[in-house]
Formats: structure tokens, C-alpha cells, sequence
């Protein structure tokens, strides 16, 4: 199995997630769905991020 570069839909959503995980616990932003899951939250981002990497088409 060859690692590839993920799509750049895949890239900017988990981007996107892990930036606004990073901006919640380090400057106490309020986010519904998001404030006290951060883990979960960048957990999924990381996840998506690497079935990019390893998955053809996803």
C-alpha cells in the first residue's frame, strides 16, 4: 500500500477542524457541538486525514 496526497477537500476539512480544536482550548472560544469534545472532535480530523492519505477515492 503507497501513501498519496489526499484530496483538497479532505486537507482543508481537517484543516479547518483541527485549527478552530486548537482555537477553542487555547483561547477559550465557545463553540457549540465542539466546546468539551475537542478530543473527539480532532480525533475525527486526524482520522479523515489519514483515510485520505491511504484510501483511493475518499
Amino acid at each position: 500500500m503507497a501513501l498519496k496526497a489526499p484530496g483538497i477537500l479532505t486537507f482543508v476539512f481537517s484543516i479547518v477542524v483541527t485549527v478552530t480544536v486548537l482555537l477553542t482550548k487555547n483561547f477559550g472560544a465557545t463553540i457549540p457541538l465542539l466546546t468539551g469534545n475537542e478530543f473527539w472532535a480532532l480525533l475525527v480530523s486526524q482520522i479523515v486525514l489519514l483515510m485520505g492519505c491511504t484510501v483511493r477515492g475518499f
